[in-house]
């Protein structure tokens, strides 16, 4: 693989996503390059591969014809959760490199297994945290990095939106296909966010979760709180449901003074920042940006760098530990502590 050859990308999954960030990011990529698509409805995937300029569409049951392509170096996967494993074992087989949609997969056993295979066939695996590349969370990085901050005592996050029955993907509400509900789906955002920002993993975590709409979310929880302990002292308590208007946010205090980003954690509205740093007031406006084109293109570099990539599988499978060691204590209402 030369630096100057850009990595074809093949893109499976055409839901709403993909059709409105993951294939318009391509046309902002300096490293990469849309190659194929990969849909339920070839019809449909024809259509959009022709909106895209992308030569050539296929249906699920051709992935495997997709990945044998050589103009295929890479995969996106942007399904449903449940079908993450199935996809990357093929892709992985065929020697192509995967960027995979968070949550990793549904349960911490499939990610297991697709860092696993992933590893054995040495291909790159990264899970599409975009907050990795984005104007206000490195900002947020830089501030507790440089020490201005100082001592970071307290993190207090949230990520929420409303699922709408008939307009909501129905599947979400689905254990088997999605894993679990908003701490799955938003909540995930929360938890590695913060522990990418202070660069530690928790060692206990604790959760209360609750069901007011019993007939609706009968498979997965409405929402959730949770908690984060450190072994530095740190802590991290976040919240997540489908039951309020969209909402996010990030409080971090430190023993120097205090930020707060909101919203947080949606890719299509600006950002706000304000603090008081060593008695400074801090303001910050950070405008709405592609956050999937720098993504594609960090994984596209390492591929042609042939180096490794962050965020890569392995934190993918270490927040799949931490969820599901918070629903293990929103069951048995006690601490648990991660076994990584």
């Amino acid at each position: 693989m030369t630096a100057s050859k850009k990595i074809g990308f093949a893109v499976v999954g055409l839901g709403n996503i993909a059709k409105s960030s993951v294939l318009p990011a391509f046309a902002h990529t300096k490293n990469a390059k849309l190659v194929a698509l990969v849909g339920r409805d070839k019809a449909i995937a024809q259509d959009l591969a022709r909106k895209f300029h992308v030569p050539v569409a296929y249906h699920t049951k051709e992935f495997a014809e997709c990945v044998a392509q050589p103009e295929v170096d890479a995969v996106y996967i942007a399904t449903p959760q449940a079908s993450h494993l199935a996809y990357t074992i093929l892709a992985a087989r065929a020697g192509k490199h995967i960027l995979c949609e968070k949550p990793l997969a549904a349960t911490v056993q499939q990610s297991a297994r697709m860092v696993k295979v992933c590893q054995q066939h040495r291909v790159q695996l990264m899970t599409a945290y975009r907050k990795y590349f984005e104007s206000s969370t490195l900002y947020l990085k830089h501030l507790i990095e440089s020490g201005e901050l100082g001592r970071i005592d307290l993190i207090n996050t949230a990520f929420s939106e409303l699922h709408i029955p008939g307009i909501s993907p129905p599947w979400m509400l689905e254990k088997k296909e999605a894993g679990g509900g908003p701490l799955m789906d938003l909540g995930v955002y929360c938890i590695n966010t913060s522990r990418w920002l202070i660069n530690e993993d928790p060692v206990q975590v604790s959760a209360v979760s609750w069901r007011h709409d019993r007939e609706r979310f009968r498979s997965v929880e409405e929402g959730i709180s949770f908690r984060m302990h450190f072994a530095s002292g740190s802590l991290v308590q976040g919240s997540s449901t489908y039951s309020a208007a969209i909402s996010s946010f990030l409080f971090i205090q430190g023993s120097k003074g205090w930020v707060s980003l909101t919203p947080a954690f949606p890719f299509d509205e600006e950002r706000h920042l304000t603090g008081k740093i060593g008695g400074r007031l801090l303001t910050r406006k950070f405008k709405v940006m592609d956050e999937f084109a720098p993504e594609i293109d960090a994984f596209a570099s390492a591929i042609q760098s042939q180096r490794p990539v962050q965020p890569d599988g392995v934190q993918g499978h270490r927040d799949m530990t931490i969820l599901q060691a918070m629903y293990k204590s929103a069951k048995k209402r006690k601490a648990v502590v991660v076994r990584y």
